[in-house]
């Protein structure tokens, strides 16, 4: 019998596929065009830099039509936990003046960024990180990115240990193996650095049902690395600091009763990023893949992904992230993929705690006599003005205490292993610099974050660092207007739909659609368990006022006693919260009168929350319950 079916169709893939199968394992083309008496690199040595930490940027602010564009980089550490040792962050200090823009940036995977790095000076910054404990090495590119890890230093509390002990580890099992970055940057010198742990080196040479590639520079890569970029945490129960929910992969340490380790929960499939315009896009929550013993976690990892690294999208990077592969498998069809590569089936998954979102601001107990404390950070930017000095602050406080830093998911610093013979002394710095105490801040601030966006972000369509403090201001003066001065919730801005400061998970988020003009994103949980829903598309920011001040008299009136924002949206549903006329102090609902017609009713917005309720629990249309409560009273009325 002759097979007239078609073949299946092969796709090419992408021009960034090729790009990095002809960098010679991420030599070229960068390590001949930083040679170049130029300023910037050619488009193909920026997807191959991207590996090496750094991405080409230009100011937007002074570009002059007919003139060369101010190019400029930024370079990110790779600092697994969000550890900074002391000499690292006072030479990131010292480059951000001799190099950069004056100021360092915390970024909400934990790790810092210089911006404003010249090309001719590209190459010294990145020496001068390297020989100071530091790393710029897979902080951007198709490749495992920073590993996130909850930063509270508790020594009295092993899970974090094992927590941070974890994150450094699968940092190292997936960190690349090239020579490239040692040769370009330090021509041909090795660092010093902590030795890796024999597991990991083992898991690395070990080939695992075809999760290694044999004779590969990249065992674990490959020549053409990652679809796309893959990002991962480590995290103990209840401390969801991390945002797991977001991640690519995460692990939750579980331990026994006598605080030993036993294995991990693992998560999958998690992302943030959209595309403009493109449906097809979308922010995703990770989910339950399984339960994996401590002996095996490092061989589940590879098989994870090799899973992303063979079935991943190498055709269309807008649908490369290892969420479509999820979302277009389904959960049992990549449990049972990721089984094939792992040799064994995963075990069930543990229950948990609920998660909660914890920052570590202000002074706290390590548990062993010593001291760690939070400082908030706005926006994640390290810098002095004419009201607060603390670039200045942390660099006294470093250099006179020598002490180690850990930056947090939410943009903040935590400095710890402090004695508590110095604590009046550290505050002292803090307090002359101008740094507020976290009693004095307002939580809107506190609980907020923004990307940098404009003018170095080449995404960005508006504003959103140099935007949301008076964004902030202004939800602040509303709040106080309809009777709620106390309340707070967690607001996270961006420039772009590509989530870099997660506003999916916000209760509130600001997505930059265009110059001024914002998609609005509500209802995400306040612990960042559950994704927020569109709410608005293209709001000018001019229209703020007029938007939200009828959305928070109805959260005043109807809300539950406790119940937050974000909570409160997603109970009531979007559209009992966009048909709130304040004035009547009611909320509209449509009900049907026939086979076209649909009329509205009123109703107030307790007795809506209600419905929204039944609605919610029986899976049918809020106008659906109400039409046969309608219908039910009717009835009994006419009997």
């Amino acid at each position: 019998m002759v097979n007239t079916q078609a073949p299946p169709t092969v796709r090419k893939p992408s021009k960034v596929e090729g790009i990095k199968e002809r960098s010679h394992a991420l030599r070229e083309p960068v390590a001949s065009e930083l040679l170049l008496d130029t300023t910037h690199f050619t488009e193909e040595a920026i997807q191959i830099l991207k590996f090496h930490g750094s991405y080409q940027q230009d100011n937007r602010d002074n570009r002059v039509k007919g003139q060369e564009k101010d190019y400029q980089f930024m370079l990110r550490t790779r600092s697994p936990g969000g550890f900074i040792p002391p000499e690292l962050y006072l030479t990131l200090d010292r480059l951000s003046d001799e190099y950069g823009n004056h100021t360092i940036r915390a970024t909400t995977r934990q790790g810092f960024q210089l911006h404003g790095i010249l090309k001719k000076n590209l190459k010294a910054t990145l020496a001068a990180i390297v020989r100071n404990l530091g790393s710029t090495l897979g902080a951007c590119g198709d490749l495992n990115r920073n590993v996130m890890a909850p930063p509270a230093p508790f020594r009295n509390r092993p899970e974090y240990e094992y927590a941070r002990e974890y994150a450094n580890q699968v940092a190292d099992l997936l960190a690349p193996q090239t020579g490239a970055y040692y040769e370009i940057w330090l021509d041909g010198e090795k660092a010093i650095s902590g030795e890796e742990h024999p597991d990991v080196v083992a898991a690395r040479q070990r080939n695992h049902n075809g999760t290694v590639i044999p004779d590969s520079e990249e065992p674990i890569y490959g020549t053409h690395y990652m679809p796309r970029k893959f990002k991962c945490a480590v995290t103990v129960p209840g401390d969801n600091s991390i945002d797991l929910y977001s991640q690519d992969l995460s692990l939750v340490v579980i331990t026994n009763e006598q605080g030993e380790l036993e294995g991990f929960n693992v998560l999958a499939g998690g992302g943030m990023g959209r595309t403009r315009g493109l449906e097809t896009t979308f922010p995703r929550l990770a989910d339950e893949i399984g339960y994996v013993d401590r002996a095996d976690v490092y061989d589940l990892i590879k098989a994870i992904v090799a899973t992303q690294r063979d079935y991943g999208d190498r055709s269309d990077r807008r649908h490369a992230r290892m969420k479509y592969l999820l979302e277009d498998w389904g959960v049992d069809r990549f449990r049972a993929k990721v089984e094939e590569y792992f040799g064994k089936s995963l075990q069930p998954y543990k229950p948990l705690p609920e998660f909660k979102y914890l920052d570590f601001l202000g002074w706290h107990e390590q548990g062993d006599g010593k001291l760690f404390v939070g400082i908030s950070i706005h926006n994640g930017r390290v810098k002095d003005d004419d009201t607060l000095q603390l670039k200045t602050a942390l660099k006294e406080i470093v250099q006179t205490f020598n002490l180690p830093m850990l930056l947090t998911g939410s943009q903040d610093v935590i400095l710890y292993d402090i004695d508590p013979a110095n604590r009046d002394q550290i505050q002292q710095i803090l307090t002359r610099c101008g740094v507020q105490s976290v009693e004095d801040i307002d939580p809107l601030v506190r609980y907020s974050m923004a990307c940098p966006a404009l003018p170095t972000c080449g995404l960005a369509t508006t504003e959103s660092e140099r935007a949301i403090p008076s964004i902030l201001d202004r939800i602040r003066a509303l709040l106080d207007k309809v009777g709620l001065p106390d309340e707070y919730f967690i607001i996270r801005m961006t420039g772009c739909p590509n989530g870099c400061a997660r506003p999916y998970l916000a209760e509130l988020a600001f997505v930059g659609d265009s110059p001024s003009t914002y998609n609005i994103w509500v209802g995400a949980a306040p612990n960042q368990t559950r994704l927020a829903q569109p709410f608005i598309d293209k709001m000018h920011i001019d229209n703020l006022e007029a938007v939200f001040e009828p959305i928070f008299i109805f959260f005043k009136q109807a809300r539950q006693p406790g119940e937050s924002f974000g909570d409160f949206c997603d109970r009531v549903g979007l559209e009992a919260v966009r048909e709130f006329k304040p004035g009547a102090e009611t909320a509209t609902i449509k009900v049907s009168a026939g086979n076209a017609s649909r009329h509205r009713v009123s109703v107030r917005p307790e007795l809506y929350a209600r419905l929204r309720e039944v609605a919610v629990r029986e899976g049918k249309p809020v106008s659906q319950v109400a039409s046969a409560a309608i219908e039910a009273y009717l009835s009994q009325l006419l009997q």
